[in-house]
């Protein structure tokens, strides 16, 4: 199949469209938590981050939307900001539920490249979502929450997996009909330079709670026990291969992976070394 072509279009439109899932946040099984269940989410320093960043996501989505030309492209870009204000509104379910503490924010106006402003949010949710896949196993093995909510929350990870399927082979598809393919390389390495300062400044407010613009996994480290740079990189590369595994006719996000493989093998090597090595990821769990 060739990047660019008809064929490559229709199957990365059509899968992403017939994979979709209808459900409505409020009648998903919501469990019953205790004191203390409580308490570990009300601890949690970034609810507000989350809310505003799947709502302002669902606005650039549609926002984008309406400037493809496409039909079928159209549709399930359409489709995925569907998606994005469903996950605002599952957020926005739990927070209500739970008693969660937030302070009410409505998006800003778009303005702008709508172009511009879909590729930066694609190529941030391809690297939060590395993250967050990681800090989702980390969590989920250590019981931070009851296994129910891990369920409910699996739904939405593995619809971020689409959609940063769907975003990779749109970007590929696009710039090679433009005759950008040899390119395609150099923006993804622009595009998440961009994304990477934003995280910085994400790490940089630390635990304060920040302007709700911008929300990273890493700051897992928060609320997570025997949290380590080395632990959470493991499980972040492992759960990226497992859950990308279940597109393999389509292009997938390559160049934090092969990061990814590249420190860990150099950190082995390291403690191999040094004599120290540790188990791996998920040992004795």
């Amino acid at each position: 199949m060739r990047i660019g072509s008809e064929a490559h279009k229709q199957r990365f439109c059509r899968q992403f469209i017939a994979s979709h899932q209808v459900f409505d946040p409020r009648t998903l099984p919501w469990p019953e938590l205790d004191e203390a269940s409580l308490e570990r989410m009300r601890t949690v320093p970034f609810w507000n981050e989350v809310l505003h960043t799947e709502r302002r996501a669902g606005a650039i989505v549609g926002a984008f939307a309406a400037t493809v030309d496409d039909p079928l492209v159209r549709e399930a870009v359409e489709l995925q900001g569907v998606e994005e204000a469903r996950h605002a509104a599952l957020i926005d379910e739990m927070i209500r539920r739970y008693g969660l503490p937030v302070e009410e924010q409505q998006p800003a106006p778009l303005a702008g490249d709508t172009y511009r402003a879909f590729a930066d949010f694609g190529y941030g949710e391809c690297l939060d979502s590395f993250l967050g896949f990681g800090a989702f196993q980390i969590a989920r093995q250590a019981r931070f929450l009851p296994e129910p909510l891990f369920v409910i929350f699996d739904r939405l990870m593995a619809e971020e997996v689409r959609h940063i399927v769907f975003f990779v082979n749109w970007m590929a598809w696009w710039q090679a009909r433009r005759g950008r393919a040899p390119l395609r390389h150099l923006v993804a390495l622009y595009y998440y330079g961009r994304a990477v300062a934003r995280l910085v400044g994400t790490v940089r407010r630390g635990r304060r709670q920040n302007d709700g613009k911008d929300f990273s996994a890493t700051q897992a480290s928060v609320f997570l026990e025997g949290f380590t740079p080395r632990r959470f990189l493991e499980a972040c590369h492992a759960e990226n291969g497992r859950r990308m595994a279940a597109f393999p006719d389509l292009l997938r996000p390559s160049l934090l992976p092969a990061l990814a493989g590249v420190t860990l093998s150099c950190l082995r090597l390291v403690s191999r070394r040094a004599g120290t090595s540790g188990p791996a990821f998920g040992a004795g769990a």
